[in-house]
């Protein structure tokens, strides 16, 4: 457990602190067990020192009840860079996913000074700008305006979130249900009060950096699933676009989140693009004409969180 301006978050850190540091940023709504431990040990096996935590109201961070968050996207942004202090470290290679591909965004926008490099992975921009962003699935809009969950109930809990699970899979390949329900019946029964992880739902922006994506200067990589659901390639190859010297790496099938079946691939990408002699850009992948139909940007966006 760190302190973070008196924020109690909780934290883990794998390899070798001599190692160049890799901090691990979550989507709001989702726990560190979501970046898997066999997912941060093959990293830290590659000569990367890794931390992950828990942002505020998920796993064993602090919780702040149902009723509001009472902190903004903003602050969650604070609270990366506070893991980094507690930690001692004074600038990272910053990996985020989801929602917390936008905050490492907004954390290279308004704290450059922190950020080694940038891989960002299921997400969008977190400032507006660009063309225009292709919508969701049908599928998934379909789940998250009519799925519910008794929030009261632990076994309502983990059927929803499993279910939301699969539909965040793009359905191109096998979902292993047995892995996943037993990763979020983890999750669930981990968390101080999961309940209050729904206090995500309501998040706003804050104090958010006015600069356009363009002024990031942090080596970026974007990586980004074929059949991401919730944020369709265009938003990938968008985002690309928008970060200078960006390269964009295509996992052919994927949907959404750090599939177990592209953890070689993403870990080699990561420890590639984070080399003490600098990065080295994966090619850009064309998926075909500019997508034309309008989308949204990510900011914060509570559905982001899986």
């Amino acid at each position: 457990m760190v302190d973070v301006d008196g924020v109690e978050l909780c934290t883990e850190a794998f390899g070798d602190r001599s190692h160049p540091p890799v901090l691990l940023v979550m989507g709001t709504g989702a726990s560190m067990l979501w970046w898997e431990e066999g997912f941060c040990r093959m990293l830290a096996e590659g000569g990367r020192f890794v931390i992950r935590y828990d942002h505020r109201d998920t796993g064993r961070s602090v919780t702040s009840g149902r009723g509001g968050p009472g902190y903004t996207c903003a602050d969650l942004a604070g609270d990366a860079v506070g893991v980094l202090d507690a930690h001692g470290i004074p600038a990272a290679h910053v990996v985020g996913v989801s929602a917390g591909g936008a905050l490492a965004q907004l954390i290279a926008l308004d704290r450059a000074d922190r950020v080694l490099s940038l891989v960002l992975i299921s997400t969008s921009r977190a400032v507006p700008g660009g063309r225009e962003l292709p919508p969701p699935t049908g599928e998934f809009m379909r789940f998250v305006s009519s799925a519910e969950a008794d929030w009261s109930d632990t076994a309502s809990v983990i059927d929803y979130l499993v279910e939301y699970a699969r539909v965040l899979s793009g359905g191109r390949r096998r979902f292993d249900e047995t892995a996943v329900r037993d990763l979020v019946r983890r999750d669930v029964e981990r968390a101080r009060h999961f309940a209050a992880v729904r206090n995500h739902d309501s998040l706003a922006g804050g104090e958010l950096p006015r600069r356009r994506l363009s002024s990031i200067t942090a080596p970026t990589l974007v990586i980004h699933g074929t059949a991401d659901p919730m944020f369709p390639f265009g938003h990938g190859e968008a985002l690309a676009e928008a970060i200078p010297g960006a390269g964009l790496l295509a996992l052919e099938g994927a949907g959404h989140g750090v599939d177990r079946a592209d953890w070689e691939t993403i870990v080699r990408a990561v420890v590639t693009h984070t080399a003490v002699d600098g990065p080295v850009r994966a090619p850009r992948r064309n998926a075909g004409p500019p997508r034309t139909d309008v989308g949204t940007d990510v900011g914060c966006d509570p559905d982001t969180g899986a």
